[in-house]
């Protein structure tokens, strides 16, 4: 006979295994996201760092490619795979805290349903194994709790440094810890326990490669991505595109359970308190964090990643963990009963207008941006012009571009942004001699970019327009240089170090 509890574990499990294949599918013939494209390059030379974020997302693309090839499949199997242990990690987590099967199932079935799970597993970003690291932080924290035993602070440390190889949104996380030992009564005699110092020198030493690698470079990573906390202004504009993208992005079931559930979990008993207090502190000190910075600079929407395996399970408990008046409880039902369909549509709607346009007749869309529809194509008419022309090299003024056309256009071919040198440490410059030689620009038509004055000859060769289901959305100039005088990378320092 199974058990109810073996039942509800199976069917999530069963729903996290559907998903991910759907996932799967979609990765198969979605082009590479610009930022994808990048950090495929970065994977092609892992390092300790990198001047955007730490490796880990380097390291998932590698080893993606390493079993399905250098293809939008490769790229993405891993991380979307990481979907499996993440879904464990906040299974396990919110069994421990609440004692109950259906918040545990419901916790995980709700975090994939998420955009911010599928779509954010499927486009490869830091912000995967930031969540999955999240999660793990959550279960090993939870253990912590349930045993008391002071050998699971080191799978604490393990799943911070983890997060910390990822992004340095991870930061927060030890400031979460510290907050939950602090509000937890019977958790503070940790703070005086050796236990929690070993977890802190794990995370610290799986995190040192990212330490010693922006000590070689000048704290580059560090003095960029925490440059971005500064404050030259203040707006309301970009508050009022974070919470409507995070309603989105959470799917609106998924978003009225969560709060509804942090809600509840403020005034929980005190046998879910440990997890409760945990739950919030995992979802409002990033949050509140971004809505500071929203006021100053845009939040870009996969930033809040971390916080969803906790508000995951805040809307798990707001379905099955108290009770609502009857108004209210017919809202948690139908949002509860809604939102695996919902998420699952938007997922599907998502990826084809991505890739035909279809929902908009066919015309550009904020999608089309970012996202590669129509490169494959357009690289093989560079390489036939490149080929024609006997150009050595094809040259682009942004880091996205350059990323496409290296991914896209034959692996052999001289490919380089003869800017923002500093992108692109991690990989040896193209040989001077090729440098020296033809080179195709490609770039927007009615650009004048400075690296035209580095070559004697500039011709105008054709444009070049990039297609979704036949209709074009972007043009690009291609034009020929040749008669290179001096230099034709331009190796400044990166802006966060340039003196003023």
């Amino acid at each position: 006979m199974i058990s109810p509890e073996t039942k509800l574990a199976r069917g999530a499990a069963f729903t996290v295994a559907a998903l991910v294949l759907l996932r799967l599918v979609a990765a198969a013939f979605t082009p590479l996201t610009f930022d994808e494209a990048y950090y495929w390059t970065w994977a092609k030379h892992l390092a300790g760092g990198y001047y955007d974020h730490p490796p880990m997302v380097a390291v998932v693309i590698r080893l993606g490619i390493m079993i399905a090839g250098d293809t939008e499949f490769g790229v993405r199997l891993v991380s979307i795979l990481l979907a499996l242990p993440m879904s464990w990690a906040i299974y396990r987590a919110a069994r421990i805290f609440f004692d109950d099967a259906r918040i545990a199932a419901t916790a995980t079935i709700l975090l994939n349903a998420t955009l911010m799970a599928s779509v954010g597993t499927t486009i490869v970003t830091p912000d995967a194994p930031l969540m999955v690291a999240a999660a793990f932080v959550l279960y090993a924290l939870a253990k912590v709790w349930q045993t008391g035993r002071g050998v699971w602070w080191i799978a604490v440390g393990a799943a911070v440094g983890a997060g910390l190889l990822s992004k340095y949104t991870a930061l927060f996380f030890g400031a979460q810890i510290l907050l939950w030992l602090l509000l937890v009564k019977d958790q503070r005699r940790w703070l005086a326990s050796p236990w929690l110092y070993f977890g802190g020198i794990v995370a610290f030493a799986i995190f040192s490669p990212v330490i010693l690698w922006n000590a070689d470079n000048q704290w580059v990573s560090f003095i960029k991505q925490l440059g971005r906390a500064r404050v030259e202004g203040m707006t309301l504009k970009y508050l009022g595109e974070m919470i409507p993208t995070q309603f989105i992005f959470a799917t609106p079931s998924v978003f009225i359970l969560g709060v509804f559930g942090l809600y509840a979990l403020a005034r929980a008993r005190a046998r879910h308190a440990a997890g409760a207090v945990l739950v919030n502190i995992s979802v409002w000190m990033i949050f509140l964090y971004f809505v500071w910075h929203a006021l100053h600079a845009r939040v870009e929407a996969n930033w809040l990643g971390p916080v969803y395996p906790a508000f995951a399970i805040a809307a798990a408990y707001a379905a099955w963990g108290t009770t609502w008046n009857p108004r209210e409880q017919r809202t948690m039902d139908w949002s509860r009963r809604l939102a695996l369909p919902i998420g699952v549509a938007l997922f599907v709607v998502l990826i084809v207008q991505t890739n035909t346009g279809l929902f908009t007749g066919f015309r550009r869309d904020a999608t089309v941006r970012s996202v590669g529809v129509g490169w494959p194509a357009l690289a093989g008419e560079i390489e036939a012009i490149r080929k024609k022309q006997n150009a050595n090299c094809v040259l682009a003024a942004d880091y996205g571009t350059t990323s496409w056309l290296i991914f896209y256009l034959p692996k052999t071919t001289c490919v380089a942004q003869y800017q923002q040198r500093y992108r692109w440490t991690f990989v040896d410059e193209p040989d001077a001699n090729l440098l020296k030689g033809k080179a195709l620009l490609i770039g927007p038509p009615g650009a004048s970019p400075p690296q035209r004055a580095s070559y004697a000859r500039i011709e105008r060769l054709t444009e070049l327009t990039r297609k979704r289901s036949g209709v074009a959305f972007e043009t690009y100039a291609v034009d020929l240089l040749d008669g290179a005088r001096g230099e034709v990378l331009d190796r400044g320092p990166a802006p966060e170090l340039a003196t003023p």
